[in-house]
């Protein structure tokens, strides 16, 4: 008997999840490029740069169905600038996580008062220093 599976479904196990956020709209597997968000109050539609996390009650579209979109009559639609262009780490913050590293070098080690007893050997590791929430670690075997 001839199987009637297209080959893109027999190629793609079921069970495995994509990275890449796809569009909303049915039948559409292209990447999202924008998040659509419905103002009820206002009666308002928000086109804008795709979330960072997927929300239950937004909606990420493609650059094809973002450009089309329309809204209902007697609502407005507010398109905020959306950059379609991959974004990666800003100098900024490469800047931020330098200057992180460069001042956790430099703290004074400090080793814990007493380290409590365990009955067997204890595989959790010190904290050597800290600074504000960042915290260095040394493992109990060095």
């Amino acid at each position: 008997m001839e199987s009637r599976r297209s080959p893109l479904k027999s190629a793609v196990p079921s069970n495995v999840v994509s990275p890449v956020r796809r569009c909303s709209r049915t039948a559409c597997g292209r990447p999202a490029v924008a998040t659509l968000t419905y103002v009820y109050a206002d009666s308002t539609a928000v086109l804008g740069p795709l979330a960072t996390y997927a929300e239950p009650h937004c909606y990420d579209l493609c650059s094809e169905h973002s450009e089309r979109l329309t809204a209902p009559r007697g609502w407005e639609v507010v398109r905020l600038a959306v950059d379609s262009s991959p974004s990666g780490p800003s100098g900024d913050d490469l800047e931020a996580l330098a200057d992180a590293v460069r001042e956790a070098a430099r703290a004074p080690r400090t080793e814990p008062a007493a380290k409590p007893p365990s009955p067997g050997r204890d595989t959790s590791p010190i904290e050597v220093a800290r600074r504000g929430h960042l915290r260095v670690l040394r493992s109990p075997d060095s």
